[in-house]
């Protein structure tokens, strides 16, 4: 295992190094999306492109992942390539991290993953696509994503196109309300669900602009109360979304074959969204990747504007 590694974890780039020390805004960006939630070779075109939407912003991009045993928080163009190519390339979540770290694997991160990893390097704003959440048929499953216990205890602006539709929504807010997590929407009064501009569950508080979120995270320190995220609801243009009576029919079609083929536990999440995909030629991919580029770019605001405070 690199030296390096065990006295500073994450490993920062020296883009990144330089722009911290320098007080520039800086936006994390998760890679799961890169290994695992896009085909190659689009997949790395799209992790670039994201990295370069954050620059067009004035901002730095620090893409999170595992390579070779070390966490990095900005990849050199080699290193992105690595975890595009996807081969061997674990799915880390924030518990994988020790073991990935000592075994020295390479992986992507998730969003709990890429939030523990940003708020050690002292970033503030990380943008991604949808949050993990309580999955539906929780009284059954006990299932909900570790992103939601993890957020409760780290303190970063989360900048995201609401929870995948293919989660309980509802129960999700309920969640984030009981474990002390902040949910504003950006110039939404209601949430957003991800492929869809709407998810119909409202939220309580809503801005306008970049700056609002920044005073928002000053307030935060202020209170200086128990460390947990801010979530920022962007939602996807109406324009882009998918078409919402589509999204029905195919998610009620996608959850009934999970169930009639008993997929449960960590399966179900990866078997829904490509359903999806390919009952909705590929325009629920899209709808993500726009929902994505959105969320990159409002994180690159909001970092300039919080930046701008310091």
């Amino acid at each position: 295992m690199p030296q390096h590694a065990a006295s500073e974890v994450p490993v920062l780039s020296e883009e990144v190094r330089e722009a911290l020390a320098a007080r520039r805004p800086v936006v994390a960006l998760e890679s799961t999306i890169l290994a695992h939630g896009l085909p190659r070779p689009r997949n790395l075109a799209v992790g670039l492109e994201l990295e370069e939407l954050v620059r067009a912003e004035g901002a730095v991009p620090a893409t999170v992942a595992v390579v070779d045993g070390v966490a990095y928080a900005g990849l050199d163009k080699a290193r992105l390539e690595r975890i595009a190519a996807g081969e061997g390339v674990r799915k880390l979540g924030h518990r994988d991290l020790a073991p990935a770290l000592a075994a020295g694997a390479t992986g992507a991160t998730t969003v709990s993953a890429t939030a523990f990893l940003a708020a050690r390097a002292g970033l503030r704003v990380f943008a991604t696509g949808g949050l993990g959440g309580v999955h539906r048929e929780f009284a059954q499953t006990q299932d909900e994503s570790a992103d939601l216990s993890l957020l409760a205890r780290t303190r970063i602006t989360v900048v995201c196109a609401g929870v995948k539709s293919i989660l309980d929504v509802p129960a999700t807010l309920q969640r984030l309300e009981t474990l002390g997590v902040g949910v504003v929407g950006y110039r939404t009064r209601t949430f957003p669900g991800f492929y869809l501009a709407d998810s119909g569950e409202p939220v309580d508080w809503t801005v306008e602009r970049p700056q609002e979120v920044a005073e928002m995270m000053a307030a935060q320190d202020a209170l200086a109360g128990p460390e947990s995220a801010l979530v920022v609801a962007n939602p996807v243009a109406a324009a882009e979304q998918l078409d919402p009576g589509l999204h029905d029919r195919v998610l009620a079609q996608a959850l009934a074959e999970c169930r009639e083929r008993g997929i449960t536990g960590q399966a179900v999440t990866p078997f829904l969204l490509g359903f999806l995909v390919r009952a909705t030629g590929g325009a629920s991919l899209e709808a993500n990747l726009a929902a994505v580029r959105g969320n990159v770019r409002l994180g690159a605001r909001i970092a300039g504007a919080w930046a701008a405070r310091a």
